[in-house]
């Protein structure tokens, strides 16, 4: 907006001058007014002038009219004043602190309105906060050993991710893992090293390579195998035995580990098999049907924490400070610092609730039990002892044996043979939308929305599952046949991208069969409209009216 300002003219009729109806002391004031108080950074000038800011990117400077308004007696006409900024004017501090309220979909869709905006957001150092949010700090970055990931790569490694995360409605190909001679009990995928563990009755313990589907190493234990955990610096095992088996990763080994006798650690204070294991970066947690989850200092291997439960430990997921374990049929989360329980979640299934799997960031948890169903409960830390129950599936007819969860796939295992997996994108809301208040909780309760049922079923034996991995392009099972299966979708991507180009193309041609009459009309006038009229009407259209028409 502007102020518009002409020189006076002597021989103008309308000698009613705008400042002169001012007494004096408003003149000044007038004059004070036209210079703002508070100036946006450097696009103000100081001196008192026709200003013009129209929709500009930040750093634009405002263009200055030649008219002068350090005399108000010379301005005759009407003052007019009419600013429009945008949002791209703020400073960036400020914009910066708006763009935190957002989520990955709007900041995508800011991106689009301003090539300044695209940049800001580029930068933006949410969406680091997005991707370890969703799936953790990678192990593996397409970068130099040396260089960590600046702002506009953790975008990049956000996009990419998220596209791979829609390749399981993809195509897929499927691997067969033989070398077990009894039933798979247990299922390991350690993505970032490209390593499958299984285990199982026949009481050994395989290491199988990712790409190839061969066994990299193995290792008989002597008891029946119901647990295996693994990350870079550690493989665990634990079993019927009671016994917790422990193997350090081999610097310089291809595989990581070396599952020879010499190598192995043994911990043991369970007094009854162990059903569960779970890792983080300083404590090793297991669970066991002697009633109790065990929290191991992995730098002494000493056990630093006892949890009792009331029944059966059947299975376990740690996050932060904190553990959560099925037993029986209730579902616990404990405080691992001080051994204080939190919450408790009290008959989440008909019978045992045999599986157990949690989001990254600890909120949500996935519960699978005997009777079939998949529950979804998020835990409210800022109000202690408060869950909301967030969804309910029941897409299968048998026990649901095991869960696993990679963002947002939820994949679960079932005594039918099928395995089901199901996009809770929607129903998982950001770290900047969880701080609820006890009537919020209680509102929600009371208004759950209805939730859409498994966006797929993936058909294993026609035998039980027992258990189930899932990475960023693969799905491995193993169940009472005792073999593995692996599902790739490694090519979904590409052969969607083939099928988008085919499509485009298909596209592309139409359009040039429809512009294609045009294009072969004549030279003259009259003959290009006659194939402009014959294209846009019916085949069998009127061709008197079509001829009138172009007499007309």
């Amino acid at each position: 907006m502007a102020f518009e300002c002409q020189e006076p003219s002597g021989s103008s009729d309308n000698s009613e001058e705008f400042v002169e109806i001012l007494p004096k002391d408003q003149k000044v004031e007038l004059e004070e007014q036209l210079v703002p108080e508070n100036p946006w950074e450097s696009n103000w000038s100081n001196s008192v002038g026709e200003i013009e800011i129209s929709k500009s990117e930040p750093g634009d400077i405002p263009k200055k009219a030649s008219s002068d308004l350090s005399n108000p007696r010379s301005c005759k006409s009407e003052v007019l004043l009419t600013i429009n900024p945008t949002i791209a004017d703020l400073p960036p501090a400020l914009l910066s602190d708006i763009l935190n309220y957002l989520g990955p979909k709007e900041l995508g869709i800011v991106s689009c309105v301003s090539t300044s905006l695209q940049r800001l957001v580029s930068k933006h150092h949410a969406w680091k906060e997005f991707y370890n949010e969703r799936w953790g700090l990678p192990a593996a970055l397409p970068l130099p050993a040396t260089a960590f990931p600046d702002e506009n790569s953790w975008k990049d490694l956000f996009v990419n991710r998220e596209l791979r995360s829609k390749t399981f409605m993809g195509k897929y190909s499927v691997d067969l893992l033989h070398g077990h001679s009894e039933a798979i009990r247990a299922v390991f995928i350690l993505a970032s090293a490209k390593l499958v563990f299984t285990a199982g009755y026949d009481r050994t313990v395989r290491m199988w390579d990712m790409e190839d589907g061969l066994i990299t190493s193995s290792r008989s234990l002597g008891c029946t195998i119901r647990a295996v955990s693994a990350d870079t610096k550690l493989l665990v095992a634990g079993g019927t035995d009671g016994f917790i088996h422990c193997w350090r990763a081999v610097e310089g080994s291809q595989h990581l580990f070396d599952l020879r006798d010499q190598n192995e650690l043994r911990l043991w204070e369970h007094g009854g098999p162990i059903t569960s294991l779970a890792l983080d970066i300083a404590r090793i947690y297991s669970g066991s049907w002697d009633m109790t989850v065990r929290v191991w200092d992995r730098s002494s291997l000493k056990c630093a924490k006892v949890l009792r439960h009331s029944d059966w430990v059947w299975a376990l997921s740690p996050h932060d400070m904190t553990v959560a374990s099925a037993a029986g049929s209730d579902i616990y989360v404990w405080d691992t610092s001080s051994g204080s329980l939190m919450t408790v979640i009290e008959n989440a299934h008909n019978g045992n609730a045999y599986s157990l799997a949690r989001s990254r960031t600890g909120d949500f948890l996935f519960t699978g039990g005997e009777d079939g169903k998949i529950h979804m409960f998020e835990v409210f830390h800022n109000v202690p002892g408060e869950y909301l129950q967030v969804a309910t599936w029941f897409p299968h007819s048998g026990p649901v044996y095991s869960l696993a969860f990679e963002f947002p796939w939820l994949v679960s295992a079932s005594g039918d043979g099928k395995l089901a997996l199901i996009d809770v994108r929607r129903l998982m809301r950001s770290d900047r939308q969880r701080l609820w208040t006890r009537r919020q909780i209680l509102k929600a309760r009371k208004n759950l929305d209805r939730v859409e049922p498994p966006q797929r079923m993936l058909h294993g034996f026609t035998t039980d599952l027992f258990s189930v991995g899932i990475g960023a392009d693969r799905i491995v099972s193993g169940g009472e046949e005792g073999v593995g299966k692996v599902w790739n979708f490694t090519r979904a991507l590409e052969l969607e991208g083939r099928a988008r180009a085919l499509r485009g193309i298909r596209l592309e041609n139409r359009m040039r069969r429809r512009k294609h009459p045009v294009e072969m009309c004549g030279k003259g006038d009259q003959k290009a409209n006659q194939c402009l009229i014959a294209t846009n009407n019916p085949v069998n259209g009127n061709r008197r009216g079509m001829s009138v028409k172009v007499k007309g």
